[in-house]
């Protein structure tokens, strides 16, 4: 029905046991092992969202991987309640691609304990069917405002802030103790706006610092309250910290060449202000550059390869430096395959 895939020569195994391939083929077919195929691509089946506030933006990714020779499609996915909506990323998979179910709890319109089962309607290679859980508990006396922590794009090596207003409807004594963060990236403040009439009122300013690396950012924060039962309150942050400095092309492929033959490519450096070039270098020496003068936003820089004696593939790293903040750097990889006159000549005497 179905076929793993493997790393391992398949041809003397099947050859080994064709004797039960008929067996083999005919339990496959039962609903049940079909579910089970269908299972073990997914890395969980099942997640707690916990404690929430309302508002708050709760989501969770379903990992799963095509673990089979197969392709394999995902046609449907429904949930059995209106507070967890689903999509699926990548619902198309060959062999070991990767793709997920993203699951989004609804806690603006839903309070209290909430359970879905996620159902996803598999097509192909074979009809099947496999079930997510998911659970969680909305509060209905804390609001968060927005819902989450969203920086959207930042500059490496730039700070930025995002305000968030955290409202609880009870009793005069609830108090925000402490915010706790999973590394060392933010710096936060509370302040206490409002306490009376059974309303209490905080403001968190987040900044960001100047350290978060380059890439897409998705942490959590917790909200740590006075509360004896549900005094913890999961708070997503999240961002996309863009490099400062950019090379294109990212790979810069020199071609093929004989040994002592020289070419001149170009590699083009850009950021968002004026800035210099400091410095440019490889980890070779076969690489010559041409460094640009004053502060421009883009600069073009002429690379020049000498092929070595050796004949071989190289892949050498361009280094890029530059006077903005922290001395922003920036790279690229050259690649080249040098091919001795032997061999040319060999090539040119078959054709």
């Amino acid at each position: 029905m179905w076929r793993r895939a493997v790393t391992v020569d398949l041809r003397s195994i099947v050859n080994k046991y064709l004797f039960i391939l008929p067996l083999l083929i005919s339990s496959l077919a039962s609903p049940v092992v079909a579910k089970e195929w269908a299972r073990k691509m997914f890395s969980t089946l099942s997640h707690d969202f916990e404690t929430v506030a309302r508002g708050a933006v709760v989501e969770f990714d379903f990992e799963f991987e095509n673990i089979y020779e197969e392709e394999f499609h995902i046609s449907a996915v429904r949930s059995s309640c209106g507070c967890t909506s689903p999509t699926v990323i990548n619902p198309s998979l060959k062999t070991w691609e990767k793709g997920r179910v993203h699951a989004k709890f609804n806690t603006r319109n839903f309070l209290g304990e909430k359970k879905a089962t996620i159902t996803v309607v598999i097509d192909k290679p074979y009809p099947a069917e496999v079930q997510l859980n998911v659970r969680g508990f909305i509060r209905q006396d804390v609001v968060v405002h927005p819902g989450e922590v969203e920086f959207g794009d930042v500059d490496a090596g730039s700070s930025a802030q995002q305000s968030v207003k955290i409202v609880y409807a009870g009793r005069n004594s609830w108090r925000l103790r402490d915010v706790e963060t999973p590394n060392d990236y933010y710096d936060i403040k509370l302040r206490e706006q409002r306490r009376g009439g059974g309303r209490v009122e905080y403001e968190m300013l987040v900044k960001m610092k100047g350290n978060v690396p380059v890439g897409h950012l998705t942490d959590q924060f917790v909200l740590v309250t006075n509360d004896n039962k549900l005094g913890r309150i999961p708070l997503t942050v999240k961002g996309n910290v863009q490099p400062s400095v950019t090379v294109s092309p990212a790979s810069l492929p020199l071609g093929n060449l004989q040994p002592g033959q020289r070419v001149t490519r170009q590699i083009v450096v850009r950021a968002k202000r004026p800035f210099q070039v400091t410095d440019v270098y490889c980890d070779g020496d076969c690489l010559t550059f041409k460094n640009p003068s004053g502060a421009k936003k883009l600069h073009f820089i002429p690379v020049t390869f000498t092929a070595t004696d050796e004949p071989g593939d190289l892949a050498m790293t361009i280094h890029v430096e530059t006077d903005l903040g922290s001395g922003a750097k920036a790279s690229c990889k050259a690649t080249a395959s040098v091919r001795s006159t032997e061999s040319a000549d060999n090539k040119a005497a078959m054709r």
